[in-house]
């Protein structure tokens, strides 16, 4: 079996899992209880804690625990507009967001706030100058995304943020779910981050959304004591142990597994490039990680389809659209309807061999020779 589709989910790092299994087994307590297991399930939440800080460079009361990156996407948008809401509700964003970014958006746009897209240029990057234009003095929220998860285009963040420093009224979001432990992040000037700790080897059905002191928020999720005023639930103490985990491991070879992942993409990248009908999508500002490509004439979805015959699989476009659509990320950057009907994701991981590209490219030659009537 060859997976080739890191960027949609990363199985779980063994060491990880171990942590998440033993904190699990040991810090079973409430950390909010009041007795001795309680508090040392507390203690251990913090300490963890502590460690992300660290990490991030930030307070470890700017973190907040959330359920993924879906609901820490949510919970800046919506809590951003609800707090700040007499200040303005102008917001802007990019053409490159996660559905889990657009669909709040359109929330707020039905409840009386109006959304603006900065345009990207030829490259796919934000325009800088176009965004200084659009920012009124009622834009209350920037939200772009550090590096989307279908073309993998990392976005001057540190630029942005030191643009929008000049607007205190106005806050910078940044979903990095496909940048954490991939590329180092500056928040200096970030307001608000998500992370996904399913993206860099961690446990699903957890995430963080991290927010600078001077902002607040409007929360989401009401009732119970949590970590934090700004999202309610009993914290979980393996799921915070795993986290702390998977960024350690994480950022301590992100160099070696950056470099060992560029070869592997280089070598798919010149495979593919020979191909009359290949299109490489992704970009010289594209994180390693992700190499996205289309094909003339051919339906995405059934090459796809076809290559798990050879128990290979990628993907079309992020998990989270719908299978028979345009891939709208390929479309704001090539204006082409063809290609973003044509698209395909190809992500890799450390965990990729130079055997299993091997296969994938074996796999992806006879399939794209079955559906082109054997033409090169």
């Amino acid at each position: 079996m060859v997976y080739l589709d890191y960027a949609a989910n990363a199985p779980v790092d063994n060491e990880v899992l171990d942590v998440f299994y033993e904190a699990n087994k040991k810090y079973f307590a409430n950390p909010n209880a009041e007795h001795k297991l309680g508090k040392e399930a507390k203690e251990i939440i913090d300490k963890s804690t502590e460690n992300i800080a660290k990490i991030f460079n930030v307070l470890p009361e700017e973190i907040i625990y959330t359920s993924g990156a879906s609901e820490s996407n949510n919970l800046a948008i919506k809590g951003i507009c609800e707090r700040y809401k007499s200040k303005g509700k102008h917001i802007i964003t990019s053409p490159l967001e996660h559905n889990s970014i657009t669909a709040p958006l359109s929330v707020m746009q039905s409840l009386g706030f109006e959304v603006d897209v900065v345009p990207v240029k030829e490259d796919g990057l934000i325009n800088i100058e176009e965004l200084k234009n659009m920012i009124r003095e009622d834009t209350i929220l920037v939200s772009i995304i550090a590096v989307d998860s279908e073309i993998g285009l990392k976005q001057p963040i540190e630029e942005i943020g030191k643009l929008l420093k000049e607007y205190p009224n106005t806050f910078f979001h940044t979903d990095a779910s496909q940048a954490i432990g991939k590329v180092d992040i500056d928040l200096t000037n970030v307001n608000l981050m998500t992370i996904a700790p399913h993206k860099f080897y961690g446990i699903n059905g957890f995430g963080a959304l991290i927010k600078k002191k001077n902002v607040s928020l409007v929360p989401i999720i009401n009732g119970g004591k949590s970590t934090t005023i700004y999202r309610s639930g009993t914290p979980v103490t393996a799921m915070v142990v795993a986290l702390d985990k998977a960024l350690e491991k994480a950022y301590s070879t992100m160099k070696d597994r950056y470099e060992y992942i560029t070869n592997l993409n280089n070598i798919v990248k010149d495979n593919l490039s020979k191909y009359k009908g290949v299109h490489i999508i992704s970009t010289k500002d594209s994180v390693p990680h992700t190499l996205n490509i289309a094909i003339d004439n051919i339906k995405s979805l059934e090459f796809a389809k076809k290559l798990e015959d050879y128990d290979v699989y990628i993907s079309t476009k992020t998990s989270c659209c719908p299978s028979q659509t345009p891939s709208k990320l390929v479309y704001a950057i090539t204006n082409d309807k063809n290609l973003a009907l044509s698209s395909l994701r190809i992500s890799f991981s450390h965990l990729t061999t130079k055997e299993e590209i091997n296969i994938f490219l074996d796999a992806f030659d006879k399939v794209y020779k079955e559906m082109t009537n054997g033409k090169i």
